[in-house]
C-alpha cells in the first residue's frame, strides 16, 4: 500500500492525502511488486530499475535513471533472520520524493510521529533529514552497545555462555553496521559534487555535519568491535588459566594419591618384603603412607600447584 503525505512550507501540519500531488512524499511499507508496478507507472523509472528495492541485504548505493536518483540505504532495525539492519530505498523524482522498505519501517514510523519542521515540497531537505535520523539512530544503538559491553567488562570474573554469546550477538550487530555505514559515506561523498542533486549552501552544510557523523559512528564502530574483541581475548585467557589451574590440582592429586597405591600394589605381591613378618607391619606401612602423602602435599603447596 502506498501511503502519500504533503507538507508545504506554509502548512502547519504533515498531512496524509489520498490523491497523487506533486510536492508529496509517498511511502510504501511492506512493499511488492504490486506496488513497485505503481511506483513505475507514476515515474519514468522501468520496474527492473525498482525490484531492488524488495531486496532485504541490498547494499548502500546510489544510481541515477534519466531524471531521477535512486538511493539505498539501510537502517538499524529489530533483529529478523539474523538482520539487525534494514533496506530503504529513497527515490528522488521531478515531482515525487519516494520511500520503499521491503518490511515494516519503524524508522517512518518515528518521523511520521515526530515535531520536527519538514516541507514535502523540499525534496532534497527531506531526503537530507531521513539520512539524519538514520545516522541518529545508528549512534544509539552504537551507544547501546557500548553500554552493554562496560557491564560486561565489570562481571569479567563471573563469565558464562551467555555472555560469549551476548558479546558474540553484540559483535555482529557492530559488523553489520560498518557493512552499512561505509557505503552510506561514498555515497554521501558521492553527491559533494552536483552530478546527482543540485544543493544550496545550506544543504552542502548539512552534508558536511552528515559526513562528519558518519565517520564518527564508523569509529565507534570500530573501537567497540576492538574492545568487544580484547574482552573474548581476556575471557579465553582467564579460562586457559582456570583449566591450567585444575590440571595442576589433578595432576598432584594424582600423585599424591598414587604414593599409597605404589605400596598397596608392593605388598600385594608373593615375595619378600621389609616388615612382612613384623607384628606392626600394618601401623608402620599406615605411618610411612601418611608421611609420604603429607610431604607430597607440602612439596606441592610450596610450589603453588595445589
Amino acid at each position: 500500500m502506498i501511503d502519500i503525505y504533503h507538507k508545504s512550507i506554509k502548512d502547519g501540519a504533515l498531512e496524509q492525502i489520498y490523491e497523487y500531488k506533486t510536492g508529496s512524499w509517498l511511502h510504501v511499507d511492506n512493499a511488492n511488486q504490486a506496488d513497485l508496478i505503481k511506483i513505475s507507472e507514476l515515474t519514468s523509472l522501468n520496474l527492473e530499475d525498482l525490484i531492488d528495492s524488495l531486496d532485504k541485504y541490498e547494499t548502500p548505493r546510489i544510481e541515477q535513471k534519466d531524471e531521477n536518483i535512486i538511493i539505498f540505504v539501510r537502517h538499524p532495525s529489530l533483529e529478523e533472520e539474523g538482520l539487525h539492519t534494514a533496506t530503504l530505498a529513497i527515490i528522488i523524482t521531478g515531482s515525487f520524493l519516494i520511500t520503499i522498505c521491503p518490511q515494516k519501517s519503524k524508522l517512518v514510523e518515528m518521523i511520521l510521529g515526530s515535531k520536527i519542521p519538514f516541507a514535502t515540497i523540499q525534496k532534497t531537505k527531506l531526503f537530507f533529514y531521513l539520512l539524519l535520523k538514520i545516522t541518529h539512530d545508528f549512534n544509539i544503538q552504537i551507544k547501546n552497545v557500548r553500554y552493554s559491553v562496560i557491564e560486561q567488562e565489570k562481571k569479567i570474573k563471573n563469565i558464562d555462555n551467555s555472555t560469549i554469546l551476548m558479546l558474540t550477538k553484540n559483535e555482529e550487530k557492530l559488523n553489520q553496521y560498518l557493512a552499512c555505514l561505509v557505503p552510506m559515506r561514498f555515497v554521501l561523498e558521492s553527491l559533494k559534487g552536483d552530478r546527482y542533486l543540485s544543493l544550496h549552501e545550506t544543504d552542502k552544510n548539512v552534508l558536511e555535519d552528515l559526513l562528519i557523523a558518519i565517520n564518527q559512528s564508523e569509529d565507534l564502530c570500530r573501537i567497540n568491535v576492538k574492545s568487544i574483541r580484547s574482552l573474548r581475548d581476556a575471557y579465553q585467557i582467564l579460562f586457559t588459566n582456570d583449566v591450567n589451574k585444575t590440571i595442576k590440582l589433578l595432576t598432584a592429586i594424582t600423585i599424591i594419591v598414587t604414593i599409597p597405591t605404589i605400596i598397596t600394589s608392593l605388598y600385594g605381591m608373593n615375595v619378600k618384603l621389609p616388615f612382612a613378618s613384623h607384628p606392626h607391619a600394618f601401623s608402620i606401612l599406615m605411618i610411612i603412607t601418611l608421611l609420604s602423602c603429607i610431604a607430597s602435599t607440602w612439596i606441592f603447596y610450596r610450589k603453588k600447584w595445589l
